[in-house]
């Protein structure tokens, strides 16, 4: 079984994390795209942050109609911050010996690489899969040289549509009052308005940074 793992915030979730994930799915012929919200991304402490119970049912709206897609809490309900190398010993006690695990990350995540817990372990235990994102373009093998020699050939790059949605500013948009229709998923918009969230001030500063690909973050979130 190959599965594709695509983690972040999701917050929200918008269609660039969907178009790269389909991307994926279709590109590595996976059986299934797993996407996993963080529980408590480390790298995001401090900052204004939907609950997770949004964040998941987000995730559930925006995947339902796609049978290659699928949604893990188990990031949420495990207590402390949301590290990928937990997550990866987790599934692969899940899906066994024999699965093929692929962690789906946009080069700008991809560039943060050595910054993650136990980034080496990553390596070992997924294949890493790159995608292009806005502003972020090209591939530096060094990116992961510098945490294993000789992984760098092991990453796979794929090319994707280069779609720039951020969360950042589908965040700011609804603060202000200006639309969202066609950046998210009508469900997710729906969610959104009815449960008033994204609203204040503090939701306009624009400091919040989008490790995974696509936003959390397409994909996905520190490590």
């Amino acid at each position: 079984m190959r599965v594709g793992i695509f983690g972040g915030t999701f917050d929200p979730i918008h269609v660039g994390h969907l178009i790269a994930a389909e991307g994926a799915r279709t590109g590595l012929s996976l059986d299934e795209v797993l996407f996993i919200p963080a529980g408590q991304p480390w790298f995001k402490t401090g900052r204004p942050m939907a609950a997770a119970s949004h964040r998941l049912a987000m995730v559930r709206m925006a995947v339902a109609s796609n049978p290659g897609f699928q949604v893990s809490d188990l990031e949420i309900l495990r207590p402390g911050p949301s590290y990928t190398v937990d997550t990866l010993r987790e599934l692969g006690e899940t899906f066994g010996a024999d699965a093929g695990l692929y962690v789906i990350l946009g080069f700008d995540a991809l560039a943060e690489l050595g910054r993650w817990h136990m980034p080496e372990r990553v390596l070992e235990m997924a294949t890493v899969v790159g995608m292009r994102r806005p502003g972020s373009e090209s591939f530096d093998p060094q990116w992961i040289e510098a945490v294993s020699p000789g992984a760098s050939e092991r990453v796979v790059v794929l090319d994707g549509p280069l779609i720039d949605v951020s969360g950042v500013e589908l965040k700011r948009r609804v603060a202000e009052g200006k639309s969202i229709k066609y950046l998210v998923p009508e469900p997710v918009e729906g969610y959104i308005r009815e449960h008033r969230l994204y609203t204040g001030e503090h939701w306009t500063s624009g400091s919040e940074a989008s490790p995974r690909v696509g936003a959390t973050p397409p994909a996905g979130k520190g490590g």
